[in-house]
Formats: structure tokens, sequence, C-alpha cells
């Protein structure tokens, strides 16, 4: 490139006069000639008064050569391109051909099948609806036969017509002759026996012992053969109403509280016999097989030491026992604790003070032993009453109010305590001096197993034996209708065919206690159902999968597949989009050398 001499110009300026010297050149000889040939300096003093002239301007540079293209890589070998091909299928098959028969193998949940829609029928109530045909039968061997079986159906009539609860089918029986001839009374399979008597007005009365209703009647209350009503028919049908009353109650409620859809559920039950129902429901205890009672005799001093609590359940709670036998289990045992101050130490006890009296700290309240519901039965040896409000029913206009005093209590779905006064420095506690302690224990027992109040206690116990027929037939399929809108809900939950086989053992005994309703067998029935049925509901590896949501699974497959997804789905989409160049470009040289 030429060079281009520049001259520099120094500039004095003195007195307002200018004066302009040219500076020393400093170029080589070579560049002087270069300068000389593109053209002469200006003249000295050319500038004098308008300043120094400007320089010549440097010739434009050449434009640069343009840079060569980018060089393309070598064309690849097919060999190559081959070989890669291969290396991806090969991956991807060992992925879906042995990676996903693995995955899936050891993944997929085991869902046993399930009778859904046959246990959302029972759930429904639409599979059984609970009956109770009740045998009644009528023991007249005053009267004759024609008189008798005319009786019979006038009363079946007006029975009818009062029964106004489905649950209930009281069916009346004439009893054979020969035993009523013979004095003795046949109850096998029977609900009631009522025997009529004549006497001078009709009354009713119900044995205390034995589940006979006594009926006296005037002789000229016999209804004749062409009468089409009857006061005598009449008023045992009311009698009958009114001795199962609490019974049809009980299970209406249970009806009506069920998991049944309401077409199945019955009407009419009060709100103020509901409200009674529940508040006894929740005072009893869940039903089991076996209950364990516990027998506790606590004192804050030294004595009583020892009691004769063997003696005293023998000779006052056993036959109750003995009574509830087919119904319950019951193991029992007995602790002697002293020094066991109670957590109230108030002389006369206030409503307030009853719940914390139980020292649970310091006393040694056994739990529930070999699974069993565990009813605690305390006696505390003390000097402490309760104090109950006073009363001013038997007080006189111009008298105080009287306060009473009672000596127990009763906790609900636990157990009883009793306050026993003994002399001072008694050691011992006698069997009659727990007489009293035992009957209140006995009767609190009753009410705490939900034991209906009213009739004989052979009534009342067959009245509990249907109750909790019922109650654990209900229980039995509001817990199908659970798992199975369970197993809907959570389609990735396990069902291990253990649950399919306590589903099928629940409906099989379900459908055996529907007919049987009513028998012993029936409460058998409905008992081993409810027990397969809570078995099935809570099996173990179900009930740990309940807290395993899909966001779990997504951190622990995400950190697992995607360091090793991502290579292979970005080399497989690679190659597809490699392998549709080629063909592209083989399909453009074609069309080249068909031009050509």
């Amino acid at each position: 490139m030429p060079a281009t001499a520049i001259h520099d110009v120094g500039m004095t300026t003195d007195n307002d006069a200018v004066s302009t010297t040219p500076a020393p050149s400093t170029l080589t000889p070579s560049q002087t000639s270069v300068t000389s040939a593109v053209g002469p300096p200006p003249p000295a003093g050319a500038g004098a008064g308008a300043g120094a002239a400007p320089a010549p301007a440097p010739a434009p540079a050449p434009a640069l050569a343009p840079t060569d293209r980018r060089k393309e890589p070598p064309p690849e070998k097919l060999s190559d391109i081959r070989r890669r091909s291969l290396i991806i299928l090969a991956f991807w098959l060992i992925v879906l051909c042995l990676g996903l028969p693995i995955w899936w193998h050891t993944t997929t949940i085991p869902r046993a099948s399930l009778p859904l829609d046959e246990m959302m029928d029972w759930a429904d109530g639409k599979a059984c609806r609970p009956v109770f045909p009740l045998r009644i039968s009528i023991q007249a061997n005053q009267l004759q036969e024609q008189e008798a079986q005319n009786l019979l159906r006038l009363t079946q009539h007006a029975l009818d017509d009062l029964n106004d609860f489905p649950g209930h089918h009281l069916r009346l029986q004439l009893d054979p002759r020969s035993s009523a001839a013979n004095g003795s009374v046949s109850t096998d399979h029977v609900a009631l026996v009522i025997r009529l008597q004549p006497g001078e007005s009709t009354t009713a009365s119900l044995h205390p012992y034995e589940s006979i209703l006594d009926v006296t009647y005037p002789p000229n209350s016999i209804p004749s053969p062409t009468s089409s009503s009857s006061s005598l028919a009449e008023y045992v049908a009311s009698e009958l109403r009114s001795t199962f009353a609490e019974e049809q109650a009980v299970i209406s409620y249970l009806l009506s509280t069920s998991s049944a859809t309401p077409e199945h559920k019955p009407h009419g039950l009060s709100a103020e016999a509901a409200d009674t129902i529940a508040k006894r429901t929740t005072r009893s205890l869940r039903y089991a097989p076996t209950y364990h009672l516990t027998f506790s005799l606590f004192t804050d001093g030294p004595a009583p030491s020892s009691w004769d609590i063997e003696a005293a359940i023998d000779e006052y709670m056993k036959p109750a026992l003995h009574l509830l036998g087919p119904i319950h289990n019951f193991t029992i045992d007995t602790q002697v604790q002293l020094y066991a101050a109670p957590g109230v130490q108030s002389q006369v006890l206030s409503k307030d003070d009853l719940s914390s009296f139980i020292n649970a700290a310091e006393w040694p309240l056994s739990p529930s032993i070999g699974g069993a519901p565990t009813v605690n039965f305390i006696v505390f040896a003390g000097n402490q009453t309760i104090g109950l409000p006073p009363t001013y029913q038997d007080a006189a206009a111009d008298e105080t109010a009287v306060s009473e005093t009672a000596h127990s209590w009763l906790i609900p779905q636990w157990g009883t305590v009793y306050l026993l006064s003994l002399p001072g420095g008694k050691t011992h506690v006698a069997a009659k001096n727990l007489k009293q302690p035992l009957l209140t224990f006995t009767t609190h027992l009753l009410s705490l197993l939900g034991t209906p109040t009213s009739g004989s206690i052979p009534l009342r116990l067959s009245t509990l034996s249907r109750i909790r027929s019922a109650d654990l037939l209900l229980r039995a399929s509001s817990t199908l209708g659970s798992l199975a809108r369970l197993s809907l809900a959570l389609p990735s939950i396990s069902i291990p065919q253990s649950v399919a086989d306590g589903v099928s053992t629940t409906i099989r005994h379900l459908r055996l206690a529907c007919e049987s309703l009513g028998t012993s067998d029936g409460l058998i029935h409905a008992q081993i159902a409810e027990a397969a049925a809570e078995r099935a509901f809570f099996e173990k590896s179900m009930v740990g999968q309940l807290y395993f949501p899909d966001e779990h699974k997504i951190a622990v497959y995400l950190p697992l597949l995607g360091p090793v997804g991502v290579p292979l789905v970005m080399g497989l989409l690679n190659e597809i989009a490699a392998w549709k160049k080629r063909r592209r470009e083989k399909a453009e040289t074609g069309k080249a050398k068909k031009k050509d």
C-alpha cells in the first residue's frame, strides 16, 4: 500500500503576528519519493492570514477479499450411519422388550375382582330388608278350640291394623293343648307366650322371670263365632304392641341412621324418641363377642386390704352373666389397691367432681386385655357420697327442700364407680357388704350392653339379641359399601385376594343372617359377617396405600427416567430427522438426473 507524506505545520503567535514555519520532515527517502509523486507540498506563506492548508486525504484502502466458505465435514459413510442406527435401535429394543415388561410386572397393582354392584346393593338396603318374624303363642286352656281360633283370628286382624312398622311381623299361634294341660309353657322359637286366664276384669302383666304375658278376662268378653271384632282381641293386640314398642323404636332408629337409601328407611319415629335412643346408643359399648370385666377395690388408706369378691360375683352377678351367655362371653379379674387417693378429696362430691374423681395417673386400671373391650367396676372404700340437687316433691309447703345423696355413677362406654361406706378400721369386706355394689354393677352392665329397659329379663335379653343382629347386619352392609366406594375412588390401590375372600364370606353370612333374623343363628351369622367385613376393610396392605398419592410416583420416576430417557428420545428424533434429510436429498438427486 503506498505511503502518503503528511507535513507537520508549526504555528507560533507573537503580538498578533502570525508566522508559519514548516516542520522538519522525518520521512525516509523512499517515502519522499512517493510523496513527490503524489503532489508537491504547498508553498511557504500560502497560508498566511488564512491558516494552514488542509492536508490531502489518504487514499481509500482496497476492499478485503471475501472469506472462504466454511468447510463441510466429509460425507458420512453408509456403514457408520448404519452402525449408529443399529445402536439406537438396540437401546430402544432393550427398553421396549426388556425394560417395560420388567417394570410392568414389578409395578403392577394386584386388584382382586370384587362384586361392587352387589356390595352397593347391600349398603343401599336393596339386598335385604331386616324383618323379624316374631311368633307369639297363645295359651287358652279354658276356651274351646273354636273360641280360641276365633279369638286368635280377631287378635291377628287387630294387631295387623295397629302395626305400622314393617320390620316386625307378629304372628299368633295357639299353644298345643298338651302343654297347656300339663301346665308347662313351650317357649322354643317363641318370642312371647300369652297365657289367658278367666278373671273379674281385663288385666295384663308380664312375668318377671319368663317371657310370659298373663292376661285375665271376664267370661262375657269372649267373642262369638260370628262377631267381626272383640274388645278382648283389641286389648291383647294393644298390649302386644306396647310390649314390643321399645324394640320397634330401636330397630327403626338403626335403620334410619344406616347407609340405606331414603326409600328403604322407615319413617314415623318421633324426634324425642330418636334423641333418647341416640343417647342410649352413645352410652352403650360397641358390640363385641367377648368383654373383660375388671373388679377393683381402691382405698386411700391401709384398710380394707381384702374382700370376698369371688363369692359375691357368684351369688349376685353370675345369674345375669349366664343369661347373657348366648349373646356375649365374659372374662373376669379382680384387684385390690391400697393408698389409692382419688382425684377429688371432698366429702360430698358434686356433679362436676365426678369426671375428675378417678385418678388415672395412680390407679392401675388395665386397658383391654386380649383384644376384648374392658368394663371397669370400681369399689372405693371411704366415707364420700354424691350430692344430688334438692327436690321439692316430698317436702311440705313450709319445709325446705330435701337433699339426697347417691353412691354410684355410670361412665359411658367405660364402667361404674361405687362409693362404699365402711366402719373405720375394717380390714375385710364381706360378701354381704358387696351385695348392693354387685347389683348396681349388674344393672349398669345391662345398660352398657344396650339392653332395653322395659319387660322381664328374658324378654329384654331376647330383644337385645334381635337388636344386636340388626345392628351387626347393618354395620357389615355399610362396611361393604364403604369398601366398594373406596375401590372405585382409588383405582391405583391394591386389593389383595384376602380382601375378596373376606367380601365373599361377608356376603354369604349376610344372606344367612337375613334369612334367620330373630333367631340365635341370625346373630351368629351377623357377627361373622361384621367381623369379616371389618378385616377386609382394614387390610394392612390397603391402609398403607391410602397415603401414597400420585405425586410421590412422579418424585420417584422423574429423577430416574429423566437422565436416561432424554438422550434416548433425542437420539431417536435426530436419527429420524437425518433419515428424512437423506431421503429428501436422494429424491432431489434423482430428479436432477432425470432432467439431465
